[in-house]
C-alpha cells in the first residue's frame, strides 16, 4: 500500500466522489471484507464493529473556493485512510454537492476508543468506578459500544480534530489537483500545510440545535441560580466547563467580603465620607482618613480570604475533574504541534522523523526579539502612567482656578482616558504576544500556551496595577488611590456591561438574524453554512484576564475601598449569564481539549494572593491613625516599619499554614487517583506480557 495521500492515487478527475471511496489512498481496491459501508456517501470502515447506518456529522471542513474536485476527493480518501498510512482513520462525506467546498467528518467507534486511551481519559468501569480507559479492556467499560453515551459530544468532536491535526506525510508527495510546487515533505503536518496553502480554510465542530436549546434553557434563559455544569461539559468540553465553574465559584465567594464591605461602610461614618469623596472627586480631607478599624479588618480578611478561596477551589476542581474523567490525563511524547517547523531529522528521544529546531535558536529569538518587544510595551505602559499624572495635575490646577461643576466633572477625565488607553494597549499586545510566541517556534502545544500566557500575565499585571502600586508605594497618597480604584471599578463595570450584554444582544438581533430564520426543512448543508458565518470563538483568555484583574483589585487594594467586592459581585452575576449567552448564540462552537485544571492561571491567582499581604500591610502603615498610635506608644517610623514587616511575615506564615491544612484534593479523590494510577500500571504490565508472549 502506498503512503498517505499518494500523489497518483485518485488523480483521475473523471471519478465521482463515491467511486473514489472504493479505493485506498494509494489507489488500490479495498478487499470486500475490509471495506464496509457505514452510511450513504460516507467513506468505508475496515472494522465490522464500526458499521452504522446512521453517522452523526461532528466536524465541518471548509475548503477554499478554488480547490479542485480532484483535491477534495484526495482529501476525503486521506481522512478515511488508516493511521499507519498517514491518514486519520475517520469518516468523511463530500456533502450534498460532491464538488462543493464542504467536507463533513465523523469518527468510527474504534478510532474514538483508541484516542480515548491515548488522551488518558477516565471512564466508568463495570463496577461503577472511574478507571483510566484501556482499549484492550474496552468490553469491561460501561456503554463502550454506544459512543453517544460513552463519550460526550465535545470529546468526540475534539478527537476528530486531534486525529486530523496528527496526520503526517509518510513520504514526499504532491497534492493532486494543485501545481507541482505544492508538495508535502516527509513528516510534514498535513493539516497545517493544507491550511497554509489555503486548501483548508476552516475546521469547526457543529452546533446541535436541539441540545443547544435544552442547554440554553437550563443555563441562562430561566431564573435558576445554579449552572448545569455537567451539561456544559458534555456540550462545550471540560476546559469551558471549568471556566464557568470557577466563575460561579468565585462569584459566590464574593458574598462574604461584600457583606463585610457593606457592614464597614454602613457602620462607619468615616468610610461613608471616603466613599462619597472617592465618587464625587472632592478633595476635602478627613481628619482620620482611612484610619478606622474597619480598614484593618478588611485588609486582614482580604488576605486570608484569597488563600481560602483558592484552596477550596482546588478541592472543587479535583472533584469535577474526577466526575468528568480528566483527572488522569496522559502525559506522553506527543507529536509536534501543527505550527511547529524546522529541518526534518530523527528525534533523539522518540526516534521519529519529524521537524527539529535547535533550542539555542529559540532562546536567541526570545532574548533578541520577544524580550525587547515586551519591554517596549511595558515602556508604553509607563508612558501612559506619566501622561495620566500630568493630566491629573493639569485638571487639578484647572479646578482650583475655576472651581466649577464642569471642572469637578473633568477631575475624572485623566482616569477615564487612562483606562481606555490601557484597554486598547492590552488588545494590541495580545495579538503581538501571539505573533511573538509563534515566532519562538515551540514544539509542544503546552509550551506554546505557557509562554503565551506568561507574556500576557506579565503585561497584564504591569498594565492594570502599575499605577495603583505607584500611587500606594511611591506617592503614598491613599485618597488618590481610593479615587483611582473607584474609577477603575465603576468605569470597568459600565464598559463591561456594554460589551458583555448590550453589544452581544444587538449583534444577535441584527447581525445574526438570517441565521435564526432557517427552517427545519432547509438542506443540511445550508444549515452548516449558516454556522460558518458566525465569528470564531475568541477563547477564554480574555475572560480569565478579567477575573484575574478583579481578584487583584479585591485582594490587593480593597482595604481602601470596602465596596470593591459589592461592585464585583453585581458585575459577575450578570457576567455568568452574558458569557453563557455569547458562547451559545454568538460564536461558532469551539473545540475544547480535555482539561483537568486551569493551568498557569491558578498559579497567577495564587501569586496575587501572596502579593496581597505586602500590599495590604503597606497600605495599613500609611494610615495616619496607626502612625499616631505608634508615636503615642513611643515607636519611631523605623519601628513602625519593622512591625509592619513582622506582621507581614506572620500573615504569610498563616497563609502557608492554611494552604497546608486545606488539602488540594479531598481524601476520597486522592485515594481514587492512586487507585487509577495503580490499575494503569497493572494494565501496562499485562499488555507488555501479552506482547512478549505473542
Amino acid at each position: 500500500m502506498n503512503e498517505a495521500g499518494g500523489d497518483e492515487g485518485g488523480s483521475s478527475s473523471g471519478n465521482t466522489a463515491q467511486e473514489t471511496e472504493d479505493k485506498s489512498p494509494g489507489g488500490k481496491n479495498l478487499n470486500k471484507l475490509s471495506a464496509i459501508s457505514t452510511g450513504p456517501g460516507w467513506t468505508k470502515v475496515s472494522c465490522p464493529c464500526c458499521v452504522s447506518e446512521h453517522v452523526e456529522p461532528l466536524v465541518v471542513v471548509r475548503l477554499g473556493e478554488k480547490v479542485h474536485p480532484e483535491t477534495k476527493r484526495w482529501l476525503i480518501r486521506l481522512i478515511g485512510a488508516p493511521q499507519k498510512d498517514g491518514g486519520a482513520a475517520l469518516l468523511a462525506h463530500p456533502g450534498e454537492d460532491a464538488s462543493g467546498d464542504i467536507i463533513m467528518v465523523s469518527a468510527p467507534r474504534c478510532t474514538l476508543l483508541r484516542a480515548t486511551e491515548e488522551l488518558g481519559l477516565c471512564k466508568t468501569y463495570y463496577n461503577g468506578e472511574m478507571e483510566a480507559f484501556s482499549y484492550n479492556d474496552r468490553q469491561h467499560f460501561k456503554d463502550s459500544d454506544n459512543m453517544e453515551v460513552f463519550l460526550t459530544l465535545a470529546e468526540r468532536e475534539y478527537i476528530v480534530k486531534y486525529e486530523l491535526d496528527g496526520m503526517r506525510a509518510q513520504r514526499e508527495l504532491r497534492i493532486p489537483g494543485m501545481a507541482d510546487n505544492y508538495t508535502l515533505q516527509h513528516r510534514d503536518n498535513i493539516w497545517q500545510k493544507l491550511g497554509s496553502a489555503r486548501v483548508i480554510l476552516d475546521t469547526f465542530p457543529l452546533h446541535k440545535k436541539d441540545k443547544l436549546k435544552a442547554l440554553s434553557e437550563a443555563w441562562y434563559s430561566g431564573n435558576q441560580l445554579a449552572q448545569p455544569l455537567d451539561s456544559v461539559n458534555a456540550y462545550f468540553g471540560s476546559s469551558v466547563a471549568l471556566y464557568f465553574s470557577f466563575l460561579g465559584f468565585y462569584t459566590w465567594s464574593l458574598v462574604p467580603p461584600a457583606i463585610l464591605g457593606l457592614s464597614i461602610t454602613y457602620f462607619s461614618g468615616e468610610v461613608q465620607k471616603e466613599m462619597v469623596d472617592s465618587v464625587s472627586g472632592s478633595q476635602v480631607q478627613v481628619v482620620d482618613d482611612d484610619a478606622g478599624p474597619g480598614h484593618m479588618v478588611q485588609a486582614v480578611f482580604s488576605m486570608l480570604w484569597s488563600t481560602v478561596v483558592m484552596e477550596l477551589w482546588k478541592r472543587r476542581r479535583s472533584s469535577l475533574s474526577y466526575r468528568w474523567g480528566t483527572l488522569h490525563l496522559a502525559e506522553r511524547f506527543a507529536e509536534p504541534r501543527p505550527g511547529f517547523h524546522g529541518d526534518i531529522g530523527v528525534n533523539p528521544v522518540t526516534g521519529r522523523m519529524e521537524p527539529l529546531f535547535p533550542e539555542w535558536q529559540r532562546d536567541l529569538r526570545m532574548a533578541l526579539v520577544s524580550v525587547p518587544v515586551v519591554g517596549m510595551f511595558l515602556g508604553l505602559v509607563v508612558l501612559g502612567m506619566v501622561c495620566f499624572y500630568w493630566g491629573e495635575a493639569q485638571i487639578k490646577q484647572l479646578h482650583q482656578d475655576w472651581d466649577s461643576l464642569l471642572t469637578e466633572t473633568l477631575l475624572y477625565m485623566p482616569s477615564v482616558l487612562h483606562i481606555v488607553y490601557t484597554n486598547m494597549l492590552a488588545n494590541v499586545y495580545k495579538r503581538v504576544a501571539q505573533t511573538l510566541t509563534e515566532y519562538e517556534n515551540h514544539r509542544e502545544e503546552s509550551a506554546f500556551q505557557n509562554h503565551l500566557t506568561a507574556k500576557v500575565l506579565v503585561f497584564t499585571f504591569f498594565n492594570y496595577f502599575a499605577v495603583l502600586f505607584h500611587i500606594a508605594f511611591f506617592k503614598q497618597d491613599v485618597p488618590l488611590l481610593r479615587k483611582r480604584l473607584a474609577s477603575l471599578l465603576i468605569v470597568s463595570q459600565l464598559v463591561n456591561q456594554v460589551t458583555e450584554v448590550v453589544i452581544p444582544f444587538l449583534v444577535d438581533r441584527l447581525v445574526n438574524a438570517p441565521h435564526k430564520t432557517q427552517r427545519e426543512d432547509d438542506p443540511q448543508e445550508d444549515k452548516f453554512r449558516n454556522q460558518i458565518t458566525l465569528p470564531v470563538f475568541p477563547g477564554l483568555f480574555g475572560e480569565y484576564i478579567e477575573l484575574l484583574v478583579q481578584f487583584g483589585y479585591l485582594s490587593l487594594f480593597s482595604c481602601v475601598y470596602p465596596l470593591t467586592a459589592v461592585l464585583l459581585l453585581i458585575n459577575n452575576l450578570t457576567e455568568i449569564r452574558s458569557d453563557a449567552y455569547k458562547i451559545c448564540k454568538l460564536f461558532r462552537r469551539p473545540f475544547s481539549p480535555p482539561a483537568a485544571n486551569m493551568g498557569v492561571w491558578r498559579i497567577a491567582f495564587e501569586v496575587l494572593s501572596f502579593v496581597s499581604v505586602v500590599s495590604n500591610c503597606w497600605l495599613l502603615i500609611l494610615s495616619p491613625r496607626l502612625r499616631e498610635l505608634g508615636r503615642e506608644g513611643g515607636m519611631s517610623s523605623t519601628d513602625i516599619l519593622l512591625l509592619a514587616v513582622l506582621v507581614e511575615h506572620v500573615l504569610i506564615l498563616i497563609k502557608v499554614v492554611l494552604t497546608v491544612l486545606i488539602p488540594d484534593e479531598p481524601d476520597w479523590i486522592r485515594k481514587k487517583k492512586e487507585h487509577i494510577e495503580y490499575t494503569s500500571m497493572q494494565a501496562l504490565k499485562q499488555q507488555k506480557m501479552i506482547s512478549k508472549e505473542s
